[in-house]
């Protein structure tokens, strides 16, 4: 497929047919059947039926300028419908088209989605990827927009593009993961029984009596620097 930026700005063919008198509803009734919309290709063969019974009359006239704007009204959501999910979403793109491209395709979960999904669906650079899998890899389960600015260094410009096109899904299969609180209860023996190695339980403790509970798995990992597989018997 084409640079992203040049699919959004081409003109289908079948738009530029809307403009034969008559016919040109015919062309509203392909770009249904093309991007697999009923509704459209009732409303194409419709006008076209309606510019049949009427092509006597001047609302014929009606008919057409009708067909013509409908044409160009769904160009947009045309082109978004029939975008191949190979190829890169548009993130430059305005917003609109964005939200068009999560509604027609789909939001990824971040949580689940692979690392070529976040280059290519979501244009985020490989460096980006690399860091989300990578906390993904270590037991993080990422459950709001701002924590990929905070934990995976996102700019604000790659959240606001990004956030009409992925998702936070819970997954029943990652619940094992929210047991990570016993980090703020256990004592260091009741961690050692959990086959924590005693020198990780003890680093483990200690910053938690020295700074309060732990908020989440990359806090844990930020204030102590030991590993999620460390302490994964914990889970």
């Amino acid at each position: 497929m084409s640079d992203p930026s040049s699919w959004f700005k081409r003109t289908p063919p079948w738009v530029w047919c809307s403009l034969i008198p008559t016919f040109g509803g015919l062309a509203i009734a392909y770009a249904g059947r093309k991007a697999r919309t009923p509704e459209w290709v009732y409303l194409g063969l419709g006008l076209f039926a309606g510019a049949i019974a009427f092509s006597s009359y001047g609302i014929v006239y009606v008919i057409w300028a009708a067909q013509v704007g409908i044409a160009f009204g769904i160009k947009e959501r045309f082109l978004v419908k029939t975008l191949p999910r190979s190829g890169s979403y548009d993130l430059f793109h305005d917003d609109r088209t964005a939200r068009l491209l999560a509604e027609a395709h789909g939001k990824l979960d971040i949580n689940t989605c692979s690392k070529d999904e976040m280059v290519r669906r979501l244009g985020l650079p490989i460096v980006y990827a690399n860091d989300i899998e990578s906390m993904r890899n270590e037991g993080y389960m990422f459950t709001h927009l701002e924590e990929l600015s905070e934990i995976a260094g996102l700019p604000e410009s790659y959240l606001r593009r990004i956030e009409p096109l992925i998702t936070f899904l819970y997954d029943p299969r990652k619940e094992e993961y929210f047991s990570w609180r016993r980090l703020n209860t256990c004592s260091v023996s009741e961690l050692m029984a959990f086959g924590v190695d005693e020198a990780i339980a003890q680093t483990l403790f200690n910053e938690r009596l020295a700074r309060g509970d732990y908020q989440s798995l990359m806090d844990v990992k930020k204030r102590t620097g030991v590993p999620f597989r460390s302490y994964q018997s914990l889970m």
